[in-house]
């Protein structure tokens, strides 16, 4: 394993390969439900440990509710020892799951420590506020929420503060400059530079010495499985052969302001072959004609891309039924591979009420989305682009 200096003022060399906490195996067919296969997602943690990864990261709203809890399991027997452990305060998420209006010290105080027991921890190296906008830097700053963050580290339940972001990059710098942050951690890919805090960002927090955590490396797994033809062509043009996994990583670990890339593995090839990839991964290990090369495949998939989603699934349940992340999936799948048929029947084998057009615009979705997206505009686009052109069967 490859080792990275976390920031200027934290002394810890953290891997270079972190491991996420989100997308852990189910048993069933959900990506993201709390119906988590244990015995192997505990295997991959500890796989990931025993093979050099010292960084695990979970929130409590991920696989609603189950993640926490089963990391907390992994890390028994030692495991814990060896890790730095990331969680977040969810605000405004955990309102209605927990009863709570998070409207005193004594509330933030309650769900840290649910969150300390379900860790089986006593303390979080890396507290985070979580997925952090305009309107939610405001929020915390009227809660005072800075405050008790620095009681709670006085206290030693946690040892470094910092946030997630998903909002516009002026956005990003103001919440950099206005407090004495530790760490932040965005979204950051090779198609993703110009989104949201994007290469600009990056750059800015690392100028301000925060370390800096990268997720959605692989954009939900989008930049590794089924890459379009063109962006294919493109890649096959590189003296080395690599495949869609190391074109995305190495990327990545190529950027010296990077500290350590969070991977939101499913199952345990992934995790093996994402160390083999951070075992060989270093600063300047791309030559310029590679980085080149990622930049033109990147040209090449947003000419193709039909809407933004990385299928995170923030933006579910929809509160009338609507499929938002298999919709958009579908949309994507139509357009960027030219699978309009296949994707056209997937869409028709969805309940109508899962169905763009079972959109009531309520708005719900766009709040929580961490993209940004236009969901609502973009659903009726989805609407006419399949309905003009039902499958027969539908149509009788």
């Amino acid at each position: 394993m490859q080792y990275r200096e976390f920031s200027d003022d934290i002394d810890y060399e953290v891997s270079a390969l972190g491991f996420g906490a989100m997308r852990l195996p189910t048993k069933d067919e959900e990506s993201f439900s709390p119906n988590i296969n244990e015995d192997l997602a505990i295997v991959m943690i500890r796989h990931a440990i025993d093979n050099g990864v010292n960084y695990v990261d979970t929130a409590w709203p991920y696989h609603e509710g189950a993640s926490e809890k089963l990391v907390g399991k992994a890390l028994k027997g030692g495991y814990r020892e060896s890790v730095k452990l990331a969680t977040k305060f969810s605000w405004p998420w955990m309102e209605d799951e927990l009863g709570m209006e998070m409207e005193s010290e004594e509330d933030y105080d309650e769900y840290l420590n649910k969150q300390l027991k379900r860790l089986q921890a006593d303390h979080i190296d890396f507290y985070l506020l979580h997925g952090l906008s305009r309107s939610d830097w405001e929020s915390y700053q009227e809660m005072e929420i800075f405050d008790w963050l620095e009681r709670a580290r006085d206290e030693g339940r946690i040892r470094h503060i910092g946030f997630s972001f998903h909002d516009d990059l002026d956005t990003f710098k103001d919440i950099v400059d206005g407090y004495d942050w530790d760490f932040c951690q965005i979204m950051y890919n090779y198609l993703d530079q110009e989104f949201q805090a994007g290469r600009e960002g990056l750059q800015y927090a690392d100028d301000q010495g925060l370390g800096v955590v990268i997720m959605e490396p692989l954009r939900g797994g989008r930049l590794a499985t089924d890459l379009p033809s063109e962006v294919r062509e493109v890649f096959k043009e590189a003296e080395t052969e690599k495949d869609p996994v190391e074109w995305a990583l190495l990327w990545l670990w190529n950027q010296p302001e990077v500290s350590v890339v969070l991977s939101g593995m499913s199952t345990l090839d992934q995790v093996k072959q994402n160390l083999k990839i951070a075992d060989a991964s270093e600063v300047g290990k791309l030559n310029e004609n590679e980085v080149e090369l990622v930049n033109r495949g990147r040209e090449e998939y947003m000419d193709l891309l039909a809407v933004g989603c990385t299928g995170c699934n923030y933006c579910m349940p929809c509160p009338n039924g609507v499929n938002i992340t298999r919709i958009f999936e579908l949309y994507n799948q139509a357009e960027v591979y030219g699978e309009y048929e296949e994707s056209k029947e997937n869409y028709y084998e969805l309940d109508e009420d899962e169905r763009a057009s079972g959109c009531i615009a309520c708005g719900q979705c766009e709040k929580a989305c961490p993209q940004n997206l236009s969901i609502i505009n973009q659903l009726e686009e989805v609407t006419d682009y399949f309905d003009d052109k039902k499958p027969k069967a539908i149509r009788q």
